[in-house]
């Protein structure tokens, strides 16, 4: 029998509205299921249950008043250790904030504590967010749900895990280089990165750039749906996310309900690698052979890609003056408090002279323009989320691929990096397994501003390979989780620091 927890955002939503559950229930049935197998995968890594307890019972009495409830009333909701909830640390994953604790809730938080979310607890991430595998000296790794062994990936991987896991139904990211698409393919979920501006971000460092975005993480395509609705809107604190002064212009309603796309009507790309992503062969394969099993629905599937030359330049270049602008301080103050991936950032942003920032930005516009070219062609671009399938998480970064060294610890991202350095939207659609029995994630990219028909896209291939176990969205074994060894018992459990 399905647990509370396990229920999709939709369906419990649907379920306390109709007075058939009540937000206590599923509070307390997400609570214990994180009591249960937190251990194991160490996803949440700070919660205030006593205050979430207390929100749900308040909730629970506007229900039996017959209040209005807003979209997301009653649901659990973990949230991302990069964005502030007043009352629990926000650490970013470095020791030089682990005593940090904010007073009030960033934007995001507060949007959605407003449309009922009841925040359960803190997500784990990389040191600064730097990488893709959720491991730091402050409060150590997250394992995959489907062997704790492997990575979970990053920067948004105990979101993703504690989804997976069925600890809430809802859940915040963040992505640049793939930090919300990496960890929903990684752990089998629904990760959405959407156009940058339409959901504000008022903390975001070097805030012009569009290369870093808030997005949300769920279980299923209509709960990413929902989340988003709430998350996108205005704000005059960041200079994306603001049109026209003293006038409100993007509206959530415009966004919802989500209904399906027609299938049959949409011109569809497909690529291993956009001709450049060192893509592990097995992971090409499973791509090749899922994407066998359906792309007959489409009025076009054939494999094309537009021109990405230049993309690794231009993302590395770029994303250095936002990493510069975060950890440079930090680690000119004492490099024995950050780890290795933090120091890379910095000494890899430190080399690039003005000249070369301008050759990336000039490559950006063209990768850019080349992009929107190609979509006049296709309506959406198919390709696997990540270059590999989940590694140990002690490797701290794949250092190789197919036998070819990498050119960044990052580099092993080029797949979701494609997208974000054109500024397109991108989610992680999970189908079935890969060769190796770990979850495979399905990027499926749309043109700029394209988010709504993107979700209807994702949508509706969601309903068309769900009936399938080889296509569906796979689950990992609770009960295993539940008598799995603590992955804090595990060697090299925390990040190294002291390495700059």
């Amino acid at each position: 029998m399905t647990e509370l927890c396990d229920l999709s955002a939709t369906e419990a939503r649907s379920l306390i509205g109709q007075k058939q559950i009540s937000p206590v229930e599923l509070t307390e049935s997400c609570i214990r299921r994180i009591e249960e197998v937190n251990p194991a995968v160490n996803a949440v890594v700070a919660h205030d249950f006593a205050a979430a307890r207390a929100q749900a019972r308040q909730q629970e009495q506007a229900v039996v008043r017959g209040e209005t409830l807003g979209p997301l009333h009653g649901l659990p909701l973990g949230v991302k250790d990069m964005i502030d909830a007043a009352g629990l640390p926000t650490s970013c994953g470095s020791l030089s904030r682990k005593d940090y604790l904010p007073e009030k809730d960033e934007r995001l938080v507060r949007v959605l504590r407003e449309a009922g979310a009841n925040v359960l607890g803190k997500t784990n991430v990389p040191e600064w967010g730097a990488g893709g595998n959720s491991r730091n000296p402050v409060y150590g790794t997250t394992g995959n749900p489907f062997d704790t062994t492997k990575s979970a990936a990053g920067s948004s991987g105990g979101s993703a895990a504690g989804l997976a896991s069925g600890m809430f139904p809802i859940a915040t990211g963040s992505d640049t280089g793939g930090s919300l698409r990496n960890p929903a393919a990684f752990n089998g979920v629904v990760g959405f990165r959407p156009t940058a501006g339409l959901i504000p971000a008022e903390k975001r460092g070097t805030a012009w750039l569009q290369i870093s975005t808030l997005g949300p993480m769920a279980r299923t395509v209509e709960d990413v749906a929902t989340l988003f609705t709430v998350m996108m809107g205005e704000d005059k604190s960041d200079p994306l996310a603001h049109t026209v002064h003293g006038r409100t212009m993007r509206h959530a309603r415009e966004f919802t309900p989500i209904a399906p796309l027609d299938l049959s009507a949409q011109r569809v790309a497909l690529t291993t690698d956009f001709g450049f992503a060192p893509t592990e062969t097995g992971v090409a394969e499973t791509f090749i052979e899922k994407t066998g099993r359906f792309k007959q629905v489409f009025k076009c599937a054939e494999f094309a890609t537009p021109d990405c030359s230049g993309t690794d330049e231009a993302f590395e270049k770029i994303r250095s003056l936002m990493f510069l602008t975060g950890t440079r301080e930090l680690y000119q103050r004492d490099p024995n408090q950050v780890g290795e991936n933090v120091r890379l950032n910095v000494e890899e942003g430190l080399r690039y002279t003005a000249q070369d920032i301008a050759r990336g930005l000039d490559l950006q516009t063209q990768i850019y323009r080349r992009w929107q070219l190609f979509f006049d062609d296709y309506d959406f671009m198919l390709s696997p989320s990540v270059t590999i399938s989940p590694r140990p998480w002690t490797e701290l970064y794949p250092k190789e691929i197919n036998g070819q060294a990498t050119r960044t610890y990052y580099h092993w991202l080029a797949l979701a990096y494609a997208s974000t350095i054109a500024g397109l939207p991108s989610v992680s659609l999970p189908v079935g397994v890969d060769q190796y029995g770990m979850p495979f994630g399905l990027q499926i990219i749309g043109p700029r501003g394209g988010d709504v028909q993107l979700l209807r896209m994702a949508y509706a291939l969601q309903e068309q390979l769900k009936g399938s176990p080889s296509t569906a969205r796979p689950v990992p074994d609770i009960a295993a989780l539940k008598r799995a060894r603590p992955i804090a018992d595990m060697p090299d459990f925390y990040l190294p620091v002291g390495q700059g």
